[in-house]
């Protein structure tokens, strides 16, 4: 596949430069998707022309991802948020990537660096994604306060979803897990995608290449020789969502995830229905779900009618602050966890008035409590 293919910057790209430029003057950044979450979504879109063409094998069994099933009773839903009527009418789905290199790693063990929440409006087709920083200071799901993305280290999506559901008063049950492998895996696929590269990028991103090339065992890799738009294979392109080395560190890291996944779904619509379901095929053995067959034809069998209409992260901008909390490390603080909570569930669900469970309350005192000393230093 060529790479590192010039050609002549098209008006949207030029406007959607001038957005940036906007955006970033009036410092309202949004941080969204890590690199792995973009597989996640092109797997959701395929999935449901892959479970209405595989057959079953000997055992009954569909052939698909790892599936599991959790118990409901036990991803600790409140009471509140099961009455509540605004979130009716809305499917919320968790994604986590994880930097698994074997199928067990997916299952637990290994620290959902990528976490996300996707909600569909069953009645529009609007998704909206929310990443949660993988750094953020909660309470995750033992009562123990830690960066969040522990969770899934020690005790898998079950667990992590437990902890998205309590600090964020959240109904969620459904899951997809990926490896990181799949996102080099579809870029490939899809032909490569489209990404403007600057001069401070470019330092970085061959670097980063070496360890992705070696991560997917492979020996060689295409090196970045130029500025300027241009066409990304999958080992650029992954390492281009991994690049933190620049103003804005982490948070800066997530503009360039955007602007991967809005290539990545530029790309995946001109691409056919028949090579979509081979790229899935390509990537199954890195997905782990507790979503059925019957459930994705469910949520997506109007496949068309839907899209993702806007992103964003978790803590809001405005009311988070980082500090490192002794060994516990550099965190992410929501400075008030109550107004980060419905701040979430008016831009999910339109609900302004929303009154948080007593639940996120007492989390957001013992935040506050455990991390006041450190933000003040």
């Amino acid at each position: 596949m060529a790479t590192n293919q010039k050609r002549q910057v098209p008006d949207s790209v030029r406007l959607k430069r001038e957005a940036q430029k906007r955006r970033k003057a009036r410092k309202k950044r949004k941080a969204i998707i890590f690199g792995v979450e973009i597989v996640v979504i092109l797997v959701l879109i395929v999935a449901l022309f892959f479970f209405l063409t595989q057959s079953e094998d000997g055992s009954g069994a569909i052939n698909g991802p790892l599936v599991t099933v959790l118990d409901s009773e036990e991803l600790q839903i409140d009471e509140s948020v099961v009455e509540n009527e605004a979130m009716k009418g809305y499917k919320n789905i968790a994604l986590f990537g994880v930097d698994a290199t074997s199928a067990s790693g997916l299952y637990s063990s290994s620290r959902s660096d990528s976490m996300m929440i996707a909600s569909v409006n069953m009645e529009t087709g609007d998704i909206k994604l929310v990443s949660l920083y993988r750094d953020t200071y909660l309470n995750i799901g033992d009562d123990s306060y830690i960066k969040c993305n522990h969770a899934y280290s020690y005790g898998g999506a079950a667990q992590a979803i437990k902890m998205m559901n309590m600090n964020l008063d959240m109904d969620i049950e459904s899951f997809v897990t990926v490896g990181y492998k799949g996102l080099s895996e579809v870029i490939d696929g899809i032909g490569g995608v489209y990404i403007d590269v600057d001069s401070e990028e470019i330092k970085h991103i061959n670097n980063y290449q070496i360890a992705v090339a070696k991560a997917l065992g492979q020996k060689d890799y295409n090196p970045v020789t130029e500025t300027g738009y241009q066409l990304l294979d999958g080992v650029q392109a992954a390492s281009y969502c991994r690049i933190r080395y620049t103003k804005g560190d982490d948070f800066k890291r997530t503009e360039r995830q955007r602007e991967v996944i809005q290539a990545i779904e530029e790309q995946a619509k001109k691409t056919d229905v028949t090579k979509l379901l081979g790229i899935f095929n390509d990537v199954i053995d890195d997905v782990y779900t507790n979503i059925s067959s019957d459930d994705v034809i469910d949520l997506i069998k109007n496949i068309n009618n839907y899209q993702i209409v806007d992103t964003n992260g978790f803590p809001q901008e405005s009311m988070r602050t980082t500090a490192t909390i002794g060994a516990k490390g550099s965190s992410v603080i929501p400075t008030n966890l109550v107004s980060n909570v419905e701040w979430l569930h008016e831009y999910l669900f339109g609900d302004a008035d929303y009154e948080v469970s007593s639940a996120v309350r007492n989390y957001s005192s013992i935040i506050e409590s455990q991390t006041a000393e450190y933000i003040q230093k």
